[in-house]
């Protein structure tokens, strides 16, 4: 099995699944479906010299629907983005 493993300030994230139906029952097709913007980190790069991590592997965060770089890796989708890209933690 491979493993990724983000260098210098990259977060790989594991995207949660979107709703498939509405609240009233409707089942929303695959085209319709908005890209997922919410996720959990399965890995954090080192950090540089000019930047410190602060996210850990289990956090749960909120990106933008169209930031980072999508990666397919032993039949799972992954992003892998800048920790800076990230736009919130999601707390318990």
């Amino acid at each position: 099995m491979k493993k990724i493993l983000p260098l210098n300030d990259l977060v790989l994230i594991e995207s949660l699944p979107v709703k498939d139906k509405t609240k009233s029952g409707i089942i929303i097709p695959e085209t319709a479906k908005d890209k997922p913007n919410k996720g959990v980190v399965i890995a954090v790069g080192p950090g540089t010299s000019k930047y410190k991590m602060t996210l850990i592997k289990g956090d749960k965060v909120l990106y933008g629907k169209y930031t980072g770089t999508d990666l397919e890796l032993n039949g799972k989708k992954y992003l892998i983005m800048h920790e800076n890209e990230i736009f919130a933690k999601i707390e318990k």
